[in-house]
């Protein structure tokens, strides 16, 4: 375990730190030795980190982030912030866009070190994507609140257990044929530890980083149809894959009940990669690590037989 880090034995509250990302988040900081508290609606969601902290190194709080006088209990006694909260539905512009602000305002106040606010590529307070006008949003209010926020802007966040990979790898399962929506755009997907790197080092640096926006892509733009094809192959399997026109894409994301909601449809097709020029993962001394480097070791579960039918189906696939 590093015990040089400047987070050893300090505080960092992260609110959301029971979500997806924020299990990364959470063990790459417990491996700095820092003390943490995850604030989120839903606590109880982190509870397999337990066994990777030592005694009185990790703290569960229930928090609203909308409330402030939740903000400031979970804040009280840090020295550090990580915001992690997303959401696509609800109430977003109070979730993504005000509560960032009032956490910045009580980070002044408590003359926290350094806050690292994790927003989307693609926020654009002008995006007819409610979820895109409320990431601009919350970034606006966080900077005028404490103005040496680190901005994270991940492009899509891929994993093991992530629910990208993992929906299209059990349709392709299933299906011989499949529809694919967006499929010329491009994605620059990155690697969910590369995300959790970045928000510690931003953290371990607030002089270097602090005041910053950062857009973190893994080194490889794909389109949606290249990404369905690699994991096809990692499968073994020979899909049929269709190309779906704008259009009937839209109607059905605009339709209850579907895996793709509208405005998730309406960020997809605007494409999701780094912008030029902006600061990137390797500005934050980190290499991104391409979807290759994992993709057929974690299909090995949706392949006929698993690993015993492996190596047979994915020379049949070719």
């Amino acid at each position: 375990m590093p015990t040089s880090s400047p987070l050893s034995g300090q505080l960092v509250t992260i609110f959301g730190g029971s979500g997806y990302i924020g299990n990364y988040v959470a063990q790459s900081l417990l491996e700095r030795g820092a003390r943490l508290r995850l604030a989120s609606r839903n606590p109880q969601k982190g509870f397999a980190l337990k066994p990777l902290a030592n005694l009185g190194q990790l703290q569960f709080m229930p928090c609203d982030i909308t409330r402030e006088n939740h903000v400031a209990a979970a804040l009280e006694g840090a020295s550090y912030v990580v915001n992690l909260v997303g959401a696509f539905d609800g109430k977003l512009d109070a979730l993504m866009g005000e509560a960032p602000g009032t956490i910045g305002k009580i980070a002044t106040a408590n003359e926290i070190k350094a806050v690292v606010h994790v927003s989307a590529i693609g926020a654009d307070a002008a995006s007819p994507a409610a979820y895109a006008r409320a990431k601009a949003l919350g970034e606006e209010r966080v900077l005028a609140a404490f103005p040496k926020t680190t901005i994270l802007r991940p492009s899509i966040v891929f994993g093991k257990d992530d629910n990208f990979l993992n929906l299209f790898g059990g349709m392709i399962e299933m299906l011989p044929v499949l529809p694919v929506f967006g499929p010329d755009v491009e994605l620059q997907l990155v690697y969910v530890d590369d995300v959790a790197e970045a928000v510690t080092a931003a953290l371990e640096d607030p002089e270097q980083h602090g005041g910053r926006i950062y857009e973190l892509g893994g080194p490889e733009r794909l389109t949606m149809m290249e990404i369905h094809n690699r994991i096809a192959e990692a499968q073994g399997r020979k899909r049929r894959f269709i190309a779906m026109p704008d259009g009937l894409s839209a109607t059905f994301a605009a339709l209850p009940g579907t895996p793709m909601s509208r405005d998730q449809w309406t960020l997809l097709k605007a494409g999701n990669v780094v912008s030029d020029g902006a600061h990137t993962l390797a500005d934050l001394g980190i290499e991104a690590k391409p979807l290759g480097l994992f993709l057929d070791k974690w299909m090995l579960r949706y392949r006929k037989h698993g690993r015993f039918g492996a190596a047979n189906e994915r020379a049949k696939a070719r």
